[in-house]
């Protein structure tokens, strides 16, 4: 007779079964893996974002970076180079992560580098105890200048010859020879002396380059420019200049004439005055690194006759104009020009070359007076001139009017339109002008700072400071080149 189980046996029975059947089943395996790589995956997808949030942060701040640094070393950059940096980040809203910024300058060159560092929060990192990750940035720009053209324009008028100005000039003058020409920068830098007073010697060798309408009996070598060639940088190869008179528009008697508007020669004609005869130092050098005989010329200077700046600063300014390299290249043949300027000035859009002007005065332009033609035009009268000024003359011999023998070419206000004229010619060319008025008006102060590239490029001196000056000037020769 079978067994009968009641209830209970039969629930204990299956409860059996079922635990055993429970150790030997492995299906709940699969779904603790899923759940853990599902963590796993939802970590490292956490990770990537944390990752991308700190590259983001990283991006901004690099290219905060090198925007700033490229800007601060910028030669057109007329502020600090630090404060540039720092308010490109302040702009940024990212002030607070500029760590250092270091600034390195000579004599052709500077180099700003930068530092910044930030941090960005982690959302899913700090789950494995990373709470923040690191954001570093640098970067350095630097400007460099590969070769450098360099006008001086220096006033050696009679008001020069006051309060100790004219040995002042020539200290500060060899400050700057000395700083911007070294043995470093050999065949890069040149240096062109424009020495000017009522007028510009150009010199024999420069004047026979060009071409001239001469005066017989005109012992000079200067140029008579008119309005219309103050409102650009070139010079004329293909036209003709006229001879500008050689006469002395004093009061004073002597023979021969001792104080002419264009400066004199040394060849001889001045025999009878050995400090006429030394008037070679009045004429342009061009394209020298010689430095030696640079300072040499400027001790030479010696304070006499009126104030034409805008005549100095055009012949400056078109001695870095490309116009005026046939004259650099005759002169080359000669072996008037350093071998290795021969080909300059270069083109203006030449990146490699850094043109600039230093225009110095102590005074203002003044009226500029002319022989009248009909008492200057025919030989005799261009001999007669050289030996006696002209008011002078006319005064003890000469009745009545003078107005038929003298003109007005153009008044002091013309002179400084044309000199506004030249300066922003240069300037739309790229010139770098650099502007210093020593120990002079008001007036003179505001239309050597018009002149100037910007208010930062005008120095208004006085005594000794000129030679601060002069060496500050000589230190920001630089161009811009990015090197990290």
């Amino acid at each position: 007779m079978p067994r009968k189980w009641n209830r209970t046996q039969m629930t204990l029975a299956d409860l059996r079964s079922s635990v055993a059947q429970f150790k030997r089943d492995e299906r709940g395996t699969v779904t603790y893996f899923a759940v853990y790589m599902l963590m796993m995956m939802l970590l490292v997808g956490g990770i990537a974002v944390d990752l991308m949030e700190n590259e983001m942060m990283r991006t901004r701040v690099q290219n905060t970076l090198d925007r700033a640094v490229l800007a601060a070393a910028d030669l057109d950059q007329t502020l600090e180079p630090a404060a540039v940096v720092q308010d490109y980040f302040d702009k940024a809203g990212m002030g607070q992560y500029l760590t250092s910024v270091t600034v390195d300058e000579g004599l052709n060159y500077r180099t700003v580098t930068a530092r910044a560092d930030a941090t960005t929060n982690t959302q899913f990192m700090r789950l494995m105890g990373v709470p923040e990750l690191q954001v570093p940035a640098g970067g350095a720009a630097e400007e460099r200048v590969s070769n450098v053209e360099i006008s001086m324009v220096l006033d050696i008028s009679g008001s020069m010859g006051s309060d100790n100005k004219m040995n002042n000039l020539h200290d500060a003058a060899g400050v700057f020879i000395d700083t911007v020409l070294k043995p470093e920068n050999a065949d890069l830098i040149s240096v062109s002396l424009i020495p000017y007073t009522a007028q510009v010697s150009a010199g024999e060798d420069i004047f026979n380059a060009m071409n001239i309408s001469r005066w017989s009996g005109n012992p000079g070598w200067c140029i008579d420019f008119e309005e219309t060639d103050f409102s650009t940088t070139t010079v004329r190869m293909d036209g003709t200049y006229e001879h500008m008179q050689f006469f002395d528009e004093g009061w004073n008697y002597s023979n021969p004439v001792s104080n002419p508007g264009c400066p004199g020669r040394d060849d001889g004609y001045y025999s009878s005055d050995p400090e006429q005869t030394k008037r070679e130092y009045e004429q342009i050098i061009g394209f020298s690194q010689n430095a030696t005989t640079l300072k040499n010329r400027i001790n030479n200077y010696r304070a006499r006759a009126n104030t034409s700046i805008h005549i100095g600063m055009k012949w400056g300014v078109a001695m870095l104009d490309p116009s005026f390299r046939p004259v650099t290249q005759a002169l080359g043949l000669q072996n008037k020009v350093d071998a290795a300027f021969g080909n300059r000035p270069a083109d203006h859009s030449d990146t490699e070359t850094l043109k600039t002007v230093l225009l110095m005065t102590d005074g203002q332009n003044v009226n500029t007076t002319r022989i009248d033609d009909y008492y200057y035009s025919w030989h005799n009268a261009r001999v007669h001139w050289t030996k006696y000024p002209l008011h002078w003359y006319l005064n003890n011999y000469v009745g009545g009017s003078w107005d038929n023998w003298r003109y007005t070419k153009y008044t002091s206000g013309q002179a400084d339109t044309m000199l506004s004229n030249i300066c922003t010619a240069a300037k739309n060319k790229g010139i770098v002008v650099w502007s210093i008025g020593f120990e002079v008006t008001n007036y003179s102060a505001g239309v050597m700072q018009d002149c100037a590239s910007s208010p930062s490029h005008f120095f208004r001196v006085e005594g000794v400071e000129i030679t601060e000056a002069f060496e500050a000037i000589a230190k920001q020769i630089n161009q811009l080149r990015l090197t990290q």
